[in-house]
């Protein structure tokens, strides 16, 4: 937990729950787990009990003590949505947040079914204890999902979509595969204006995308054209896209000529070059990417970086200012 953080996407992180489980292939290389369990076991460490789902009592009240607005991702280090987490302690985590309205929270998980079923628990826990006096969603908390293959677009954005949140986000990070989110970014709908005229509208489904590769000693490969297409889809519909990273590869400058050079086709296969540097994927199908590291990687797109945030009521959303 810090108010500072290397996040591109947020200014602070928030930890009041560590630990978690995998459940798909975006945590294969969980780089929290990884470093949570080299200290298990560490007497008195921090992360004594290792990557276990932990409740963090002593962390639950910090965002309330920073005055000055900050985005805060929340669970960094877990998900807020474990099963092993109690509603009741969800609903502590929420009410900090409702009483923090300096800040924006960001909550992502990879859990949405348990997500959306302890926002209908708590709002029926709020019309019973405080007589109908807060409605979800509170304005400052984003609810996201991480998609990292269409598989799980299809599994988990459904269920975000049913979910009151003031902003529904993507994180497409690591991405592991081509995802068509059409389906999912905008609706048509039909409105009538001030002279009785009918006219059709694209209306924001999911509010704002992120996507970026994977990083670490076991970061898998992000082919160019799965984030090239998700750029193009957020582009045509209006919503907001953030380019996070290439992680640890990056299209090569020079294919072919180097040992950390592999050919990559769209379809995730990938192998090092062929016999005299000859991709072994045919010329139209075939990539070369090369391992660098994530700093040198960087984040530029096609020459550009791609920062943009959400909006609330049409209103750019800024914890900029003091």
């Amino acid at each position: 937990m810090s108010d500072k953080t290397r996040i591109e996407w947020t200014d602070a992180t928030w930890n009041p729950t560590t630990g978690c489980t995998k459940v798909s292939e975006g945590c294969r290389n969980c780089y929290a787990m990884t470093f949570a369990e080299r200290f298990r076991d560490v007497k008195g460490h921090y992360f004594e009990n290792g990557f276990d789902v932990t409740l963090r009592e002593d962390k639950i009240h910090v965002p309330a003590t920073w005055k000055r607005p900050r985005r805060i991702f929340v669970n960094s280090m877990s998900d807020l949505f474990h099963e092993n987490v109690p509603f009741k302690y969800m609903a502590r985590v929420f009410s900090i947040m409702r009483r923090s309205p300096q800040h924006q929270f960001q909550v992502l998980t990879k859990r949405p079914e348990r997500m959306l079923e302890f926002m209908e628990w708590y709002q029926q826990t709020l019309d019973s204890d405080f007589a109908g006096r807060f409605k979800l969603p509170f304005p400052n908390v984003w609810l996201g999902v991480s998609v990292e293959n269409q598989k799980a677009a299809d599994e988990r954005i459904p269920l975000l979509l049913r979910t009151p949140a003031a902003v529904r986000f993507l994180s497409c990070e690591p991405l592991l595969g081509r995802v068509d989110l059409s389906p999912y970014l905008t609706q048509v709908d039909t409105v009538t204006d001030d002279d009785g005229r009918d006219y059709t509208v694209n209306i924001p489904r999911v509010d704002w995308v992120i996507a970026g590769g994977e990083s670490g000693p076991k970061a898998r490969p992000m082919h160019p054209e799965w984030v090239w297409s998700l750029r193009d889809q957020c582009v045509d519909a209006g919503v907001p896209f953030f380019f996070d990273q290439w992680g640890e590869w990056a299209p090569s400058p020079t294919p072919g000529i180097h040992t950390r050079d592999i050919c990559m086709s769209e379809n995730g296969q990938y192998d090092t070059a062929g016999p005299d540097y000859i991709c072994v994927f045919n010329e139209s199908d075939g990539t070369w990417l090369r391992r660098v590291g994530k700093k040198k990687a960087g984040r530029m797109l096609d020459g550009r970086t791609w920062d943009e945030f959400p909006t609330q009521g049409g209103v750019p959303i800024d914890t900029t200012q003091p």
